[in-house]
């Protein structure tokens, strides 16, 4: 058990919620798949082991972690769609509840691994749900 209480593996049946912090992340409707692409420093996606109920302790989550940076709202996906895209996600605390998407094609950059990981993070913006955060909100 971890320190936030969940286990220590990520279930299929979890929810994941990728805070968005770009207008660019996300349309009108849905998630778009720059936001699950992973970062050039570790090569991975932060995620945080929470679904979109309670939205409040989700909009909490996200305030608390982001480091006072601004978000529009998250991108909810299970962690099945994450690994059918050949991926995983694995527990990565501290903070409480962080995750993180790992094994996204990585050799030397080339050109055809950026478009493999475009491609699987498409795969994986096809199966999330969109939650704005109401204009007002912190």
């Amino acid at each position: 058990m971890l320190a936030s209480e969940l286990p220590e593996i990520v279930e299929d049946d979890e929810d994941l919620a990728r805070f968005l912090t770009s207008s660019n992340q996300f349309n009108a409707k849905m998630a778009k798949p720059g936001a699950f692409l992973p970062s050039g420093d570790d090569r991975e996606t932060s995620v945080f082991r929470h679904g979109s109920e309670p939205r409040a302790v989700l909009w909490t989550i996200g305030d608390t972690h982001l480091a006072g940076r601004k978000f529009h709202g998250a991108a909810i996906v299970k962690a099945r769609d994450v690994r059918a895209a050949l991926l995983d996600v694995f527990a990565d605390e501290p903070p409480p509840r962080h995750a993180a998407i790992r094994g996204w094609p990585w050799q030397d950059d080339a050109e055809s691994q950026k478009a493999e990981r475009k491609a699987r993070a498409a795969e994986i913006a096809n199966k999330a749900i969109l939650f704005r955060r109401q204009e007002n909100a912190g």
